[in-house]
């Protein structure tokens, strides 16, 4: 009877790894170690900041409403301590400056329409009067009322310096896709406006028909707040290279024992 070939594999001991490479491996586990609880942290402070910005938002919208900041006031106005403000003020409307600033909304997509509200100390503020579709562009957007007597009551809002993660305005052409307040007024040739808009709500539109009237009351109060679920990863996957150097050096001992 023929003998049978053993084909068994026998594992043949692993050789301990150099000095060298043991302080590579070392210096990028800990780099990564670092980096992973630097990001967890930042996270952790995101969060602070987002439930302070949630508890502000909803505190100042729901407030009472107070008059508009004037000029005297524009200066010392930040994000931190105006926005979202509930605010009334009342004007002249010039809607023969108003501007229509591209917008995506549950309603649709079309415009928010900014019409400059000339104030009684001389002042001009934006406001937005609400969204409207394609067609009220067409129809009543092509031929704007003269100035008039308004009020507006809504959320103070600080400009957009600048497009973002949006396309770049092109006065030029009449294409807004941001609502840098500088740069309608100087397209609008407008003068002392103040360093915010207005976002109307949904008292001040006069229907809810965006193909008729600008819609108000659309500013979204709502922000997501994923914060601590990040800060958790982070600090799991920085768990998980401590867990894999404790398995690493475990195993390097264990090699140099049966070198």
């Amino acid at each position: 009877m023929a003998a049978v070939k053993d084909t068994t594999i026998r594992d043949t001991p692993r050789s301990p790894r150099s000095k060298t490479t043991l302080v590579i491996l070392g210096v990028v586990a800990a780099a990564l170690f670092a980096g992973l609880c630097a990001l967890g942290t930042w996270q952790v402070h995101r969060l602070a900041w987002k439930e302070e910005l949630i508890s502000q938002v909803k505190q100042r919208a729901h407030a009472p409403t107070a008059p508009a900041p004037g000029k005297q006031e524009w200066r010392g106005l930040t994000s931190a301590n105006a926005e979202y403000r509930h605010v009334t003020a009342t004007g002249t409307y010039q809607y023969d400056r108003q501007t229509l600033v591209q917008a995506a909304t549950e309603l649709g997509s079309g415009y928010w329409v900014m019409t400059p509200l000339r104030m009684a100390d001389g002042g001009t503020v934006l406001v937005n009067r609400g969204f409207v579709l394609p067609q009220w562009r067409k129809t009543q957007g092509a031929n704007p009322p003269p100035p008039a007597e308004g009020r507006v009551t809504g959320l103070l809002r600080m400009g957009e310096p600048g497009s973002g993660f949006l396309r770049n305005n092109d006065p030029a052409a009449n294409l807004w896709y941001s609502r840098d307040l500088p740069a309608i007024a100087t397209a609008r040739g407008l003068s002392d406006v103040a360093p915010y808009f207005i976002d109307a709500d949904a008292s001040s539109s006069p229907s809810r028909d965006p193909a008729q009237d600008p819609v108000g009351g659309l500013t979204v109060l709502t922000f997501p707040n994923n914060h601590l679920v990040y800060a958790i990863t982070w600090y799991a996957l920085a768990l998980m290279i401590i867990v894999g150097v404790v398995i690493f050096v475990r195993e390097d001992r264990r090699a140099r024992a049966k070198a």
